[in-house]
């Protein structure tokens, strides 16, 4: 399989020695966990926001882009997922890493410090050329939209 460098700063390593490094869980996994660098329990309740940091910077090779993605674990047992998923962290962007988390079950859910709280994925960027045009070749869905094949 064909690894990329990624380049990880920590951006107080002297605070933050004890978190680990994005990792890869298994073989074949498609995304690093990422854990949360909160300095104490930090509650999430129910319809509710957080903005958690990861201590890190990264800096990435034009072209690619790291998703953001929720942990299916959280997603699955305790509704809590990422609020933009996926996000994206643009190879030009060098500021910290922060996972926007919202609670969508029925109970308040806390992040500790240390926690597994979402997945990084490396992935390569194509970019658009926009070209106009008076009018768009026809297809047999046309403008068919959401559920129109049925369930």
């Amino acid at each position: 399989m064909e690894q990329h460098e990624i380049r990880l700063c920590w951006l107080q390593p002297e605070k933050d020695h004890d978190l680990q490094l994005p990792t890869y869980h298994s073989e074949l996994a498609a995304g690093m966990d990422v854990c949360a660098a909160v300095t104490g329990p930090l509650e999430i309740k129910p319809g509710e926001i957080k903005m958690v940091a990861s201590g890190f910077a990264v800096a990435l090779a034009p072209g690619y882009e790291l998703q953001v993605r929720p942990r299916s674990g959280l997603a699955i047992k305790h509704g809590v997922t990422v609020v933009n998923s996926p996000g994206t962290i643009d190879a030009d962007y060098r500021g910290e890493v922060k996972i926007g988390l919202i609670n969508l079950g029925s109970e308040s859910f806390t992040i500790n410090r240390g926690d597994r709280i979402a997945q990084l994925v490396l992935a390569p960027v194509c970019k658009a050329k926009v070209v106009v045009v008076a009018e768009l070749d026809e297809t047999k869905r046309q403008a068919g939209g959401f559920g129109h094949t049925g369930i």
